[in-house]
């Protein structure tokens, strides 16, 4: 059983790539359909993201030459010229196909190092692959070691403990100050692609209430509608200040959007409980001069960044350590595999002594009912289910002798010799075993009439 990996990713292909060979939804069960019906291939998954492409491919008939087939069949069903492909997609088969996954599902490839999501994204492939019914062997069983994997790394490493976005490390610092979010109410000014993801970062965390300000009152529409949030337009702002316990702006606004008078006012309504700000844009929305006040806590995105910077470096060293435990688990799959393979063969050899065991039964039972004496049957039993187990190995050692085959004189040696069992079993206790020879258990007791 052979293990391909075919994908491409964020580094290795642009936008415009990835988007021209993800997979939509409704894409989905087909492909998988696709995939296990050709040849050699038996199990599937397709993990398809924003980031990332990839086709996880177990069979008996797989090798570095099918990734040729699997990269014209995924060409052919985007209909995306294969030549346009050719540098942006890699290959891993075997030992390395289950490192990367193991990497993958660890958040070490993501372009976020240590990010959540995407062990959310693999585990959704992993279930669609079983719905679809292309999972059930030896790569369902490489998934459930990704899985594990990525859960001692998180327990173990911390990896995904220090923010390392601009967003989350906002909502993070908000989360130190205000010790339960349940009771803090947030202003968000802008409604980009950092204010949405601040905005779901703070829905997860529990807010009580968002207001989202926006230019466009249309966009902040939306994106309150998303998060469970209320809109208002920018003229708003100073009214909607007063009950904010977070202010969190990022605008492409080339002035300021809130001025120190403003944040006053609010502050006097609000009996001067404290606001958190974070100004994450560039130029600032924020004046400088809101920061002197004595009930705000103004953070700039230099701030954050020196945030991010030290978490950064705190999860490098996190992923140093699960580079160590992914190697450890690789090791430990390899070597489940290898016995899973020599299972095969222990079933072939004991379904094999189990024919020659009934067959020699059945001639026993046979010369029991002729009367025949079972001493001397059991005896006859033994002696010829000894020869017909041991047979097919002996000539075939003679064979081999005779080829000069030490490899397999050596393996067999290994596999057939216990040592220490003939040791034990010696000639004396088998001479205990026969008949009328002296027992010790039971040997003062008294005879029964």
């Amino acid at each position: 059983m052979t293990l391909l990996i075919l994908g491409t990713n964020h580094r290795t292909a642009s936008l415009d790539l990835r988007e021209a060979v993800a997979f939509s939804p409704e894409q989905l069960e087909q492909a998988h359909a696709e995939l296990v019906a050709l040849e050699g291939v038996d199990e599937a998954v397709i993990v398809s993201t924003c980031n990332r492409t990839e086709l996880y491919l177990s069979g008996e008939g797989l090798d570095a030459g099918f990734g040729a087939r699997a990269f014209a069949w995924l060409a052919g069903f985007h209909r995306v010229a294969q030549a346009s492909l050719q540098e942006c997609f890699y290959l891993h088969v075997g030992d390395r196909a289950a490192r990367h996954l193991m990497r993958v599902a660890c958040g070490l490839d993501s372009m976020v190092l240590g990010e959540p999501q995407i062990l959310g994204q693999i585990k959704g492939g992993y279930q669609l692959a079983r719905r679809y019914a292309t999972l059930g062997g030896p790569l369902e069983q490489l998934f459930q070691y990704a899985f594990s994997t990525a859960k001692q790394v998180r327990t173990e490493t911390g990896i995904g403990e220090n923010p390392v976005s601009v967003a989350y490390a906002a909502v993070n610092l908000a989360g130190r100050i205000f010790d339960d979010l349940s009771h803090s109410r947030a202003l968000l000014i802008g409604a980009g692609e950092t204010i949405d993801l601040v905005a779901r970062h703070l829905r997860e965390a529990g807010i009580q209430g968002l207001i989202i300000a926006n230019r466009t009152q249309a966009r902040a529409e939306r994106l309150a509608t998303e998060v469970g949030g209320v809109a208002v337009g920018l003229e708003e702002v100073p009214q909607a200040l007063s009950c904010a316990d977070i202010v969190i702006t990022s605008t492409a606004s080339p002035l300021p959007v809130l001025g120190k008078g403003a944040v006053e006012s609010a502050l006097k309504v609000r009996r001067h409980r404290p606001i958190f700000m974070v100004d994450i844009a560039v130029p600032r929305d924020i004046e400088p001069e809101v920061g002197e006040l004595d009930d705000v806590f103004l953070y700039t995105v230099d701030d954050l960044n020196e945030i991010i910077d030290e978490n950064r470096r705190s999860r490098e060293v996190a992923a140093t350590q699960a580079e160590s435990m992914i190697d450890e688990r690789v090791d430990e799959w390899h070597r489940d595999r290898r016995e899973r393979g020599a299972g095969q063969l222990i079933r072939r050899h004991r379904r094999q002594a189990e024919a020659l065991r009934q067959a020699a039964e059945a001639h026993a039972l046979a010369q029991l009912e002729r009367g025949e004496d079972p001493q001397d049957v059991i005896r006859r039993l033994s002696h010829q289910l000894t020869n017909k187990l041991l047979h097919g190995p002996t000539a075939r050692l003679r064979a081999a002798s005779g080829a000069e085959r030490q490899d397999i004189i050596a393996a067999a040696e290994a596999l057939l010799l216990d040592e220490a069992a003939s040791d034990a079993f010696d000639a004396a206790e088998i001479d205990a075993l026969k008949p009328g020879a002296h027992c010790p258990i039971g040997a003062h007791s008294q005879q029964v009439p």
